[in-house]
């Protein structure tokens, strides 16, 4: 057996926070010794109304957010995202072939009505969330994590108690997987694979996570949440690290308009918001202690209808080729968005982990020689001026989604006549329209379940429950089966990126940056070196002025 340990027991409690230190000893004084503010409230932006609290259930980055305080799963990611520290399990050992994982769980887990979190509150959660019954939109990514039965548990084959997974005691977890995957660990701090309490899902159904209702073993919990507005979650005494939690309240707000957010943040109503597209650079001369700019494990990207009743333009290769060529990128990113954002030729960020970028040749061609081949391919496709092409593009409604889609369909009237149509919708709207195929070409982006390429190229396998496009090639998914258990996957991601680059049922924009407005007392606490930026609000604190 292979024994990982990440913290002993004895000392967890203590070690996790960031900097080591038991800041219980003085409730004024950060872990690295900072004089803290009085008041730690924490109140930030969101664009839209978040999917889910549910663990099983959510699917957006906002709600994500709002789940990892709520609940907490065997692991977290540290503050630089390089490795995982201690959640409900304190330790897991790894059989000799890579297939068995026992995790050893912590006593002091508690639920928020003074239950102990158990074993079997992992297994009930995974079950769920493999079931048929609820349907989890992240389904899929319990396949990814190649759990013993998974596939055959999802389809309704094999019962519930086939998957997987198995309380050996209270205490002892045991994860069983059809080939070994050496990142599986890494997985384990996604909001899919959190305890769910049983009990409280039986009693309440489909309404358990409504403030009042609701049960979670996070560091916080869910004090209120009115749709389309707020939600408000205030600590949580029962959590095992609640001495060392310094936020006693986090808001998130729902704004759509960028602009009005950041006017908020600037009457001191907020204390992050997203910079407005194109507007990095006057605030970071403006508001330079505040404005802050970072590399993000997310890509940005249009994707293809191409279902058999998709647009039939769509169909041809040389269309998606065209339109492909024909984006500016540069243009977006300097002009339209101007935060530093990576210009994007290939669909998994240069930032991801042990990933090495392939050379694509539209990443070499100047953007008159994308034009001309683009003019090329559409005429051989048979538009033209007498023929134009047609179609709606989708986005949901924001600012700078609008911004980069009117910019996108003028470069695509300019360069080859092409007549699309924009269209925005409202965030579930959205979701739901590319999830049934009601759209031609829609916005996509994309931000890593966890620090590997395989969470973005897994989204173009045959059987993603993400593939928007139902783009299929078998060399594709072939390709992403090898490379689960590859010793040097590079090679056969590198293959998986010519081919996309080939096929394009997607069109890659650009890699994100985190552009925020942020209170410079938060700043020093931010994650900004953890590129998936899974944040917690546990770990943040605010300094007083002058630290």
């Amino acid at each position: 057996m292979k024994m990982t340990t990440l913290l002993k027991a004895s000392t967890a409690a203590l070690l996790v926070t960031a900097g080591g230190a038991a800041l219980a000893q003085d409730a004024m004084t950060g872990p690295n010794g900072e004089a803290l503010a009085e008041e730690q409230v924490f109140v930030y932006r969101v664009l839209d109304e978040h999917s889910s609290v549910d663990p099983g259930i959510v699917e957006d980055v906002s709600g994500s957010e709002i789940v990892r305080d709520l609940f907490e799963g065997l692991y977290n990611d540290s503050k630089t995202g390089e490795t995982l520290e201690p959640g409900v399990a304190l330790s897991h050992t790894v059989s000799d072939d890579g297939l068995v994982y026992t995790f050893t769980l912590r006593e002091d887990a508690m639920w928020s009505d003074g239950t102990p979190v158990t074993a079997g509150d992992f297994v009930f959660a995974w079950r769920r969330a493999a079931s048929p019954e609820l349907a989890s939109p992240y389904a899929w990514y319990m396949e990814l994590m190649a759990l013993e039965n998974v596939a055959e548990v999802i389809a309704g084959d094999m019962p519930l108690d086939a998957l997987g997974v198995t309380a050996v005691d209270d205490r002892t977890l045991e994860v069983r997987l059809t080939e070994p995957l050496p990142y599986f660990p890494q997985m384990l701090t996604h909001a899919t694979t959190f305890p769910v309490p049983q009990a409280v899902v039986e009693e309440h159904g489909d309404a358990w996570t409504r403030p009042g209702n609701i049960v979670s073993n996070g560091a916080y919990i869910l004090e209120e949440h009115i749709p389309q507005e707020r939600s408000v979650r205030v600590k949580n005494d029962m959590y095992w690290d609640a001495e060392n939690t310094i936020v006693e309240r986090v808001t998130a707000l729902v704004i759509n308009d960028e602009n009005q957010a950041l006017t908020r943040f600037l009457a001191g109503e907020l204390d992050r918001t997203e910079v407005p597209a194109g507007q990095f650079p006057r605030l970071s001369e403006e508001y330079p202690e505040q404005t802050i700019s970072f590399p993000r494990l997310c890509n940005y990207y249009y994707t293809f209808n191409l279902r058999e009743d998709g647009p039939e333009a769509f169909k041809d290769v040389r269309v998606r080729q065209a339109l492909a060529l024909a984006v500016d990128r540069q243009v977006i990113t300097e002009n339209v968005l101007a935060g530093g954002q990576p210009e994007a030729y290939t669909f998994t960020p240069a930032a991801t982990a042990n990933f090495e970028v392939p050379e694509v040749e539209m990443a070499s061609m100047t953007q008159e020689e994308r034009n001309a081949r683009a003019q090329e391919l559409m005429a051989e496709a048979g538009y033209g001026p007498d023929n134009p092409l047609q179609f709606e593009m989708v986005y949901n409604t924001s600012d700078a989604h609008r911004s980069i889609a009117v910019a996108m369909s003028q470069m695509w009237a300019q360069t080859l006549g092409v007549e699309a149509t924009l269209a925005n919708q409202e965030w579930q709207t959205f979701l739901d329209a590319r999830n049934s195929g009601d759209f031609e070409l829609a916005r996509g982006a994309w931000c890593g379940d966890y620090n590997e390429a395989s969470t973005f190229l897994d989204l173009l396998d045959t059987g993603s429950g993400y593939n928007d496009a139902k783009y299929s090639n078998p060399e594709v998914d072939d390709l992403l089966q090898q490379a689960k258990t590859a010793e040097d996957p590079n090679p056969l991601y590198t293959r998986i990126e010519e081919i996309i680059a080939e096929d394009m049922p997607v069109i890659p924009i650009y890699f994100y940056a985190g552009n925020y407005m942020m209170d410079d007392q938060l700043i020093p606490s931010w994650p900004v070196e953890n590129v998936q930026q899974n944040w917690y609000s546990k770990d943040l604190y605010f300094v007083a002025e002058g630290e």
